[in-house]
């Protein structure tokens, strides 16, 4: 397919650029459907697609789980389907809507995530064996400190000797490590929130993290960022030696990529969503249920939209927005009255 050589073309130049994407492919079709075997598509974490995998009701359920299999690493395979008595297969996640043609897609999602960035902040014994066991593990290691030694640091991919932040802003951690170990704490754990990453730990005890984080409100950082330093840093395993305190650290940093937590945008502020209209989160969360179907709809990308009751709503297709239109006050109840 001609389309195809295209998308993989894009994800080809989307991998060699260490960009996150996911590839989607049609793995089986019942007609009538749009989409044939084999057709793929690439979606970007913007919700952007390139490519065709079907439209209508089919391309909002599609960029929805891509976007939570590029949170999680995690591939796929979707069924996107008219309302079934039927069982779903074990492993496969049924989007079932009325408006659907008639059709089905099984679809898989696969996702494609660079290794996510590790920032280890130190040249301490911890420092060393987390750099050790980090790599094997797919993380990429940047390793910084003033007068940081190579050869102490075999598995980095890049070592920066230095904490001023100037040095590190182009790194963009996904997740940072102190492990100074009482060298240069405070700088380190400044250099650390300088980055911007969404996951920061300290290997510390408990009452020199306190005693830390007091220093750095003091400097004039943000409290919520500071008290989000997790201190003592890692699973509780009994640590006690270097390798095991870096292995108890690996496990929390695995634990956290699996979860979605170093991709994640922030979550929306409860009391908006509290004080939301039911089914009415758009403004906050940038998704809203589509009224007709029930499906997920984002809004950036919606195409079909209908003012009424002083609100916007957004539908997945056109067949969605003209049935609203037609008796707009009955699926508005209808919405309300759902638990």
């Amino acid at each position: 397919m001609l389309e195809n050589d295209a998308v993989l073309e894009r994800a080809n130049e989307l991998r060699a650029a260490g960009r996150a994407f996911v590839l989607v492919t049609v793995v089986r079709v019942e007609s009538p459907t749009s989409a044939k075997p084999g057709a793929k598509a690439i979606i970007e974490p913007d919700g952007v697609i390139q490519g065709w995998v079907g439209g209508g009701c089919a391309q909002p359920a599609v960029i929805k789980t891509a976007k939570q299999a590029i949170a999680d690493g995690q591939a796929r395979l979707i069924r996107i389907s008219p309302e079934q008595e039927a069982p779903v297969e074990p492993g496969v996640t049924d989007f079932g809507m009325t408006c659907f043609s008639g059709g089905t897609l099984d679809i898989f999602i696969d996702p494609i995530v660079p290794r996510p960035a590790l920032l280890i902040v130190g040249a301490s014994p911890a420092a060393r064996a987390l750099s050790a066991l980090a790599a094997p593990l797919g993380f990429a290691v940047t390793v910084a400190f003033p007068g940081v030694d190579a050869s102490q640091f075999p598995d980095a991919g890049r070592l920066v000797e230095s904490l001023q932040p100037t040095a590190l802003t182009d790194l963009r951690p996904n997740c940072v490590v102190v492990a100074t170990q009482g060298k240069r704490d405070e700088a380190g754990l400044e250099a650390a929130l300088g980055t911007g990453a969404p996951f920061i730990a300290f290997i510390a005890s408990a009452r020199k993290a306190a005693k830390l984080r007091e220093y750095l409100i003091e400097r004039g950082h943000e409290p919520s960022r500071v008290a989000a330093i997790e201190s003592p840093a890692g699973v509780e395993i009994g640590a006690v030696t270097e390798e095991e305190i870096a292995l108890s650290v690996l496990a929390r940093l695995v634990q956290v990529r699996r979860s979605g937590a170093l991709t994640a945008v922030a979550a929306p502020d409860v009391a908006a969503r509290a004080s939301a209209p039911p089914g009415a989160l758009a403004e906050v969360t940038g998704e809203a249920i589509d009224p007709v179907c029930g499906m997920t709809v984002d809004v950036a990308t919606a195409e079909h939209r209908s003012e009424y009751g002083g609100r916007t709503w957004y539908f997945c297709c056109g067949h969605c927005q003209h049935a609203f239109e037609k008796d707009p006050q009955r699926y508005v109840n209808a919405l309300e009255a759902a638990p």
